[in-house]
């Protein structure tokens, strides 16, 4: 899924990099791009499909939704360190994450609690073991590892900006609606996915 005007961006960097790269670009897409609508959804009334909350319940699950998702990064950063190892916790968490998407399409209260408790556990495997990987794409360190740093964080503010405005768009469109964002986010998790899937022989 890389795109040809960035082809430069990548030169003198290792081929794992561009991989990574889009992989935490596609989740940092589906993260953001579902967040953007979770208070949204939960506080819209029942004539425009949504939970009909008040505002300050949904504010405390959006809370602790965020802190989960942080918080799990201790445990999952441990899990790839005795256990499975960093490249595998990154697909086994974004598998997670996909699947907790998917639920959340699914209109049903007990799918949407589901589908957030899913990507809670994925992005905890996910997020802090994907940039150890990048690192170790660098074993000699120096400038140059710092330069690929940069271009994998550039992935992760693209993401973050692009998710919000896909994803919200499709789930306040009288055309679409709330699930109808909640599956764009898991259709870009799904496209990080099978890059990372394809480019995984260049990650050593």
């Amino acid at each position: 899924m890389q795109l040809p005007l960035l082809s430069g961006l990548f030169r003198d960097h290792p081929r794992g990099l561009p991989i990574l790269f889009f992989t935490e670009f596609w989740e940092r897409f589906s993260y953001y791009g579902m967040r953007a609508l979770l208070v949204l959804f939960m506080t819209a009334d029942v004539a425009r499909h949504g939970m009909a909350m008040d505002a300050q319940k949904a504010s405390a699950i959006y809370g602790l939704y965020t802190f989960g998702v942080y918080v799990l990064a201790l445990p999952g950063g441990w899990i790839a360190d005795r256990i499975m190892g960093q490249r595998r916790a990154v697909l086994l968490g974004g598998i997670i994450i996909a699947a907790g998407h998917y639920t959340m399409a699914i209109p049903a209260e007990l799918t949407f609690y589901l589908g957030m408790f899913l990507i809670v556990i994925g992005t905890g495997l996910l997020k802090p073991n994907v940039s150890s990987v990048v690192g170790d794409l660098y074993p000699e360190g120096g400038a140059r590892r710092d330069q690929g740093f940069s271009i994998f964080y550039m992935g992760i503010n693209f993401g973050a900006w692009l998710g919000p405005m896909i994803c919200g768009f499709l789930g306040e469109s009288p055309s679409f609606g709330w699930h109808w964002g909640f599956g764009a986010a898991g259709v870009g998790r799904t496209f990080g996915l099978i890059q990372y899937t394809l480019g995984a022989k260049h990650m050593g």
